[in-house]
């Protein structure tokens, strides 16, 4: 849901109800974020105050490219490019890989976020040998084919295909891999 409140286009992230005591109709906490500068911004709203909803138009674009503080995404059917910020991509920026296709958000014809997979397969291109210990609670740092860092249980080792959250980074499961039998 996008939002425009005295002239700024917002996103909301999240949204809670909580209900008052006594005669109190409750308050709306919101967690919203500008489309355009990316700063984070958590106001409160009265149930019966009025927002301006607005409509997204959602495109697949093709990454092609990170450039300073910005990234180009590319529209398959018409090639044209629209540069997005880093303010905006947030932290699952290094998830981007050139070619990756993913939806983009635009209102009126401007890109305002990218919609990013909650949970994510990699390789686990480097780390350090599998520890079968005891210890559940011991991690290591690995990196990914895609060039993120995450960190893995011990267990996990070079070679081995994982999941992880995209926005935050955290190691989820080792990720099951089909692998075809060649003939």
């Amino acid at each position: 849901m996008v939002i425009r409140i005295e002239g700024q286009i917002y996103k909301v992230l999240e949204m809670e109800f909580e209900a008052e005591a006594a005669q109190m109709s409750g308050v709306v906490k919101t967690k919203l974020i500008n489309a355009r500068s990316g700063r984070m911004w958590e106001p409160h709203f009265r149930p019966q105050e009025k927002l301006e909803d607005l409509q997204l138009d959602r495109r697949v674009m093709e990454f092609l490219y990170a450039d300073g503080d910005n990234c180009t995404f590319m529209d398959p059917e018409t090639c044209d490019q629209f540069g997005i910020s880093d303010a905006i991509l947030g932290s699952p920026k290094p998830f981007l890989q050139p070619g990756m296709e993913l939806p983009v958000e635009f209102f009126e014809d401007e890109p305002i976020s990218v919609v990013f997979p909650d949970i994510a397969d990699a390789l686990v291109a480097n780390t350090a040998p599998p520890s079968h210990a005891q210890q559940d609670s011991a991690w290591k740092e690995v990196l990914l084919e895609n060039g993120m860092k995450i960190h893995v249980p011990l267990f996990v080792g070079p070679g081995e295909h994982v999941r992880f959250e995209v926005k935050s980074g955290r190691y989820v499961e080792r990720a099951r891999v089909d692998r075809k039998r060649s003939a």
